[in-house]
């Protein structure tokens, strides 16, 4: 059974430039998961019904649920009206080894003790990847004491996955 499930999963193809054979196919949730646990940058996209908005954010996925966090703006503004959105992550080697995974989901804003946790989730996984602000000023004020605090956003979100599913290509 597991070798049928998996030549219906991939696609092997012979790339005559490179003579090497290709192979293309479907990552099962667990590689899903794998994946969103390895990258700390993905895009997440919303709608108001009429235009498609997308924006890359710093996350982190603790095995059921995606964490990030936002200031007032049009995002924000977007799920509150519409909670449904999608989130894509992807780790490219280069054009014949990748691997992209969409998860579809709801946004929840989170609030207090909720909010508190998933901001230590977040930067218990980012914050120790960042640079910093002396050395990157966009968005951070650098006159005076220089600190990450401009960093943290005020507002917490979780994204309750309901679907999941993945791609790759490996040579």
């Amino acid at each position: 059974m597991i070798a049928v499930i998996y030549l219906i999963c991939t696609t092997r193809y012979f790339c005559k430039e490179q003579n090497t054979v290709n192979m293309l196919g479907q990552l099962t949730n667990e590689q899903v998961k794998n994946l969103l646990a390895s990258q700390v940058l993905g895009r997440l996209a919303c709608t108001d019904g009429k235009q498609p908005y997308i924006v890359p954010v710093t996350y982190t996925f603790d095995g059921v649920s995606i964490y990030g966090q936002t200031n007032d703006g049009m995002k924000l503004n977007i799920m509150r009206e519409n909670p449904n959105v999608c989130f894509e992550v992807d780790s490219m080697t280069d054009m014949n080894n990748w691997k992209s995974a969409l998860v579809f989901g709801t946004f929840e804003e989170l609030e207090g003790e909720n909010a508190g946790v998933a901001r230590e989730l977040l930067f218990g996984r980012v914050l120790s990847l960042m640079t910093s602000n002396t050395v990157h000023a966009h968005e951070h004020d650098s006159s005076g004491a220089v600190d990450d605090s401009s960093r943290v956003k005020y507002y917490m979100y979780r994204i309750n996955i309901k679907k999941m599913s993945g791609r790759f290509e490996t040579k």
